[in-house]
């Protein structure tokens, strides 16, 4: 079957010749060119962050005076960057972990996907419950005027998840991806202009 999935598709073996961890980089950068969610100096969350992927691409994104914190259940194989801190956590305890620093990132990205069953209602519910961490986590730490990117999959609870996001910023948008695999029903909620 022509449309069948190819974890080893021409963007997983660009992804290994640029030293990318993950071809999910592409999507950050096809965001990032297309709607400047993240900008230079930016300090950024990635929330269940591995492999880190999109880690790698927001360090790229922020330059020299911005930083990166990602944050998963799965530790993280390390970055040699200063600007980068890895933490293996629960994204729920992250004030915690933070020691409580109120709104203090520009951006707050996640990629994060439920570990998936193939039965797309409980995925679609599993995905949208990441989204749903993702912005909670945005709602504690993110300041205002800030973005946000989260992954989501069509169907279920998502128009619900995506109603309930539109009202805490000034623009909020849906994005399906080129560099999305053809394959998947997957998109990306794009909020720019957090109203702390």
């Amino acid at each position: 079957m022509s449309s069948e999935y190819n974890r080893k598709d021409h963007l997983y073996h660009k992804a290994k010749d640029e030293g990318y961890r993950s071809r999910a980089a592409y999507k950050l950068l096809e965001i990032q060119q297309s709607y400047k969610a993240i900008p230079q100096g930016a300090h950024v969350l990635d929330v269940g962050a591995w492999p880190g992927g999109w880690t790698q691409v927001a360090l790229e994104l922020v330059g020299p005076k911005g930083s990166v914190t990602g944050i998963d259940l799965q530790a993280l194989d390390p970055l040699d960057d200063p600007r980068c801190k890895l933490i293996a956590g629960d994204a729920r305890d992250l004030e915690e972990i933070l020691g409580y620093p109120g709104p203090c990132f520009d951006s707050v990205i996640s990629d994060m996907s439920p570990k998936l069953t193939g039965i797309k209602e409980a995925d679609q519910a599993g995905t949208v419950g990441c989204a749903e961490l993702a912005l909670y986590v945005a709602q504690q730490l993110l300041k205002k005027d800030g973005s946000f990117i989260v992954k989501v999959f069509k169907g279920g609870e998502v128009e619900g998840f995506v109603k309930s996001a539109r009202p805490m910023f000034n623009k909020l948008i849906r994005s399906e991806l080129k560099s999305t695999r053809a394959t998947s029903n997957e998109f990306y909620v794009i909020g720019l202009g957090f109203k702390r």
